[in-house]
């Protein structure tokens, strides 16, 4: 059965999973020390790796394991606010998006597709955390959809119960600011069962799946 996964997601000692001010220069706001220890070639495969390989590794590269479609809240597609201006702005990523799937944007303020070569398309779409999944896994094709953040997305979803697995890596800096990810989601974890696992990068892996 297709199950709705979060993956990687970068949390501080202190609850905080992006800064609060993101802008050109600063894609998470002032959260970049979350990302410290991130090794970005394993997300297709470990075999982008010519270093010894890791247990971060190895959890890293599940982020695009048999996933069909992703949701993303607009503050990670770009920094822009209320309507969409004529900037020929494509998203962070140039020609060459990671995702290599569909991909929808959640915005209340919808716009054109776009397509890309390499198999990434950003559909703009004003719907609810359960009408964005459904249109999500129908383009999936029965493989698994991915909740790509920010974290207020994250949040939604969790909110609306709609979370199967979710991979928190607990990163060990304090930011004191920024946007929070447990927020209003006290009992959460009851919905769930979670394993540990601590990395000698200092990172503290959690793996969240879904009680049946």
């Amino acid at each position: 059965m297709p199950r709705t996964r979060v993956h990687s997601l970068f949390v501080s000692l202190d609850g905080y999973a992006a800064g609060d001010h993101v802008t050109l220069e600063k894609p998470i706001g002032d959260a970049g020390a979350l990302f410290s220890k991130f090794d970005g070639r394993v997300i297709h495969g470990i075999q982008g790796v010519d270093s010894p390989i890791t247990m971060d590794h190895a959890l890293f590269s599940m982020w695009g394991q048999g996933i069909g479609a992703e949701i993303m809240g607009r503050r990670k597609f770009g920094p822009q606010q209320d309507e969409w201006p004529d900037d020929g702005w494509n998203g962070w990523w140039g020609e060459e998006p990671p995702f290599r799937t569909p991909v929808f944007v959640l915005t209340h303020y919808p716009r054109e597709p776009l397509e890309f070569a390499n198999g990434t398309s950003f559909y703009f779409v004003d719907a609810s955390p359960q009408e964005a999944l459904r249109l999500a896994q129908d383009a999936a094709d029965e493989s698994d959809v991915r909740i790509g953040g920010g974290p207020s997305t994250v949040r939604d979803f969790l909110e609306a119960d709609l979370i199967d697995f979710l991979h928190v890596s607990i990163v060990p800096v304090v930011l004191g600011a920024g946007v929070r990810l447990w927020d209003d989601l006290a009992g959460v974890e009851e919905r769930f069962t979670v394993e540990s696992i601590s990395t000698s990068s200092g990172l503290t892996h959690q793996l969240w799946n879904r009680n049946r």
